[in-house]
Formats: C-alpha cells, structure tokens, sequence
C-alpha cells in the first residue's frame, strides 16, 4: 500500500475511534454511567482496530470501522433540536417579537436581578421600543483569561425624548442548556446544546459578566448607518422567532455568538469576507477596525483601554443609571 494512502488510513482509524467514542459520550440517549461505558466500549474497540493495522492486518480493521460508522452516523443524522426542554432560567426565552409600524414589541425581555453566578431574582418583561428613536449600536467583548476567547454582545440604544440617549435592549446568542446543566466547549461539537438568542436589560447581562463572574468587558461604539442598525436589530429578532419555531444546535465553532452574528451582518452589508478572527472571538474588535466599525482617530489598543468599562460597572452595581456610567469615557459615546 502508498505511504500516503496508509497514512490516511491510519488517520481515518485514529479520528474515527476519538469522534465515535466523544459522540457516544455526550449524545447518546442513556443514564450517564452508561454512555461513559459505551464511549469506553468504543474507544477499546477502536484502538484494537488500529492496533491490528499496525500489526499489517489492512482489510479486518478497515471494514469494522467503516461499517461501525456507517452505523453510528446513520444515528447521528437522527438526532433532532429540541424545542420543549426544561431549560435552565436565564434561557427559558427567546428573544421573540414582532414590527408594529414604528414600534418593535419584544415579547420577554430579561431582567435578572443576579445575586450570584447561579442565584438571581428572576424576571422576564414585554417592552416596547421606539424604532424611530433608535440612535446607536454597542459591541460588548467580554473575556475571562484565555488568549482570542471571548463573548459577544450588542446592544442597541435608544433616544430619550430630548434626543439625548435613553434606554438599552441588549442581545446574546447563547447556549441553551438544560435546568443544571452545565456548559462544555467539547460538548459544543456533539450536538449536546440548543442556540439561543436572548433579548435583556444592560443591568442584566453585562452585569452579570462583569460584576457577578468577575469577567473583564469592554466596549466599543459601533459604526453602522441608521438603515444597517434598524436592519440589523430587526434581523436578530426575526432570527429569535426563527429558533423559538425551527431549534438548532449550538456549535462551538460554526454556530456561536460571533458566527450567528457574522452571519446575519453579511445579509445586510454584502462583501463581508470570512476571516479567522471570526472564530477568535476575542479578536473580533480587530476585524470591526478593519472594515470601518470603530471610532476612528484611536488605536485599537487605546479603544480597548478607554472601552474597559469593567470598573465603571462594578462601581455602577445598584445604579439604575447603570448603562450611562458604564459609557462615561468610551470613544463615540453619545453619538448617534
């Protein structure tokens, strides 16, 4: 056999063998101890497989795994998003609503009252916005110490009726987990969780990550015409509604709160290219630089130090004037 192609083989094995026994594990439909034990079944069998490849037995091995998978894939292909599970509080709802003329109706805004990383006042509201009024769009990056991860939120704003800015509606894609189930990056690759878009109150979410998780977060005023923002704001909405009708899953890589966001950003500005820093979140704020979305007149280094607001929320923690003093210093603040 080529070196090549024996090479290829022996991958094909390898990868097979991690990927069937990590589907196995996080998606298979039994008690814990008993994916645990099939994922272990399959990763003994596998590597017995691979081992007797390397012994010279080329046909044996190949043929088991190749009808293994078939197998395992024709299960895979299966399994559906669900719609009604009982998701975890700060998920039950999606961002869903409807235009009415000049007014955008969201049907469950979230207002959590976080004490604790697992404990909050719970609270979901209808709210009207006036889309006439909208005057400006935020991007939040929220980090919590490793290089190019990050979160994303945006936030659009909303004239007060001196002109000055008013109140916030913040969006986040999230995963939707279920009622104490915990989040996990390789679980994101197996179709453990849901997408989620969730609509909340400033004091909510970026709280939340600032002054209850004690991660660093910073803001950065967006450029975007009027026209682009309405779109945009509108465009994450009908998405919510999409999801509350036809479930997705999350994807750690091709379906996240950068992805879904680029995704819906490229629908309404044609041209935008795909780029890396799409899939480092935490270097998002770069590839906006780049095409014109910030500030202009400062470094990306000085938007990020001047956007820092992590301080400035925590100082702000019971404030109900929390989105103005959270903006006080930040490049284009106040600018519609």
């Amino acid at each position: 056999m080529p070196f090549a192609l024996d090479l290829v083989m022996r991958l094909a094995l390898g990868l097979s063998t991690l990927w069937g026994s990590l589907a196995l594990l996080y998606r298979l439909p039994v008690s814990r101890p008993g994916r645990r034990l099939a994922a272990l079944a399959w990763l003994l069998a596998g590597t017995g497989l691979l081992w007797l490849y390397w012994q010279g037995t080329r046909a044996v091995p190949a043929a088991g795994m190749a009808t293994a998978m078939l197998a395992l894939l024709a299960w895979w292909r299966r399994i559906r998003p669900a719609r009604d599970l009982d998701w975890a509080d700060d998920v039950a709802h999606q961002a869903t609503g409807r235009r009415l003329g000049d007014r955008l109706v969201l049907d469950r805004v979230r207002c959590f009252d976080w004490q604790t990383r697992d404990r909050a006042r719970i609270a979901w509201e209808a709210r009207e916005y006036d889309l006439s009024r909208l005057a400006s769009l935020d991007l939040f990056v929220s980090r919590w110490g490793r290089p190019g991860i990050a979160h994303v939120l945006l936030s659009f704003g909303f004239a007060d009726a001196r002109g000055g800015i008013g109140e916030f509606v913040a969006f986040s894609v999230e995963v939707r987990r279920e009622r104490h189930e915990p989040f996990s990056e390789l679980g994101g690759f197996f179709k453990r969780f849901e997408l989620a878009i969730i609509a909340a109150d400033e004091r909510d979410l970026v709280r939340l990550r600032s002054n209850v998780r004690g991660e660093s977060v910073t803001l950065y005023r967006v450029l975007l015409g009027k026209r682009e923002r309405l779109a945009l704001l509108l465009a994450l909405v009908e998405e919510a509604n999409r999801l509350e009708r036809e479930p997705r899953f999350y994807h750690t890589i091709t379906a996240n709160c950068t992805t879904q966001v680029f995704a819906l950003m490229r629908r309404i500005i044609g041209g935008l290219p795909v780029d890396h820093r799409l899939l480092l979140t935490g270097l998002l704020p770069s590839y906006v630089r780049d095409h014109g979305g910030l500030v202009p007149g400062h470094s990306l280094v000085e938007l990020r130090r001047l956007g820092d607001i992590t301080e400035r929320a925590r100082r702000a923690d019971g404030d109900p004037d929390f989105s103005r003093r959270i903006r006080e210093g930040v490049p284009g603040w106040g600018r519609a």
